[in-house]
């Protein structure tokens, strides 16, 4: 999949799945690559900007396999923000939607 479609959905992607219920980095990744794949190290950047954003909360919680893992959680302000994106994006993809059945009749 194109690299900068993939930029341009991942911010959405993480908090529609955070808000499903709080999940930890791997989580994401591997949650977000049954889709499209994505390399682990574009999401932790990624986590530490909506948390420091007051988008997400993070805490600790044992994990079975391992230590313990950081798990996130949408605030308020995230869940505002979020439902913002989800419209932002209906718009988007529909008008691109158009555009391409418009274009090659499909």
């Amino acid at each position: 999949m194109n690299v900068q479609f993939k930029k341009g959905v991942l911010e959405l992607c993480v908090l529609v799945l955070v808000a499903q219920k709080d999940r930890y980095g791997y989580e994401l990744v591997a949650t977000i690559s049954e889709k499209f794949h994505i390399a682990e190290g574009t999401v932790y950047p990624l986590l530490r900007r909506l948390t420091m954003e007051g988008f997400f909360t993070a805490y600790l919680a044992e994990s079975p396999e391992g230590p313990p893992r950081k798990y996130y959680q949408l605030t308020e302000k995230g869940r505002t923000y979020m439902n913002d994106l989800v419209l932002e994006w209906r718009i988007f993809a529909r008008g691109v939607n158009e555009i391409i059945e418009e274009g090659i009749g499909l």
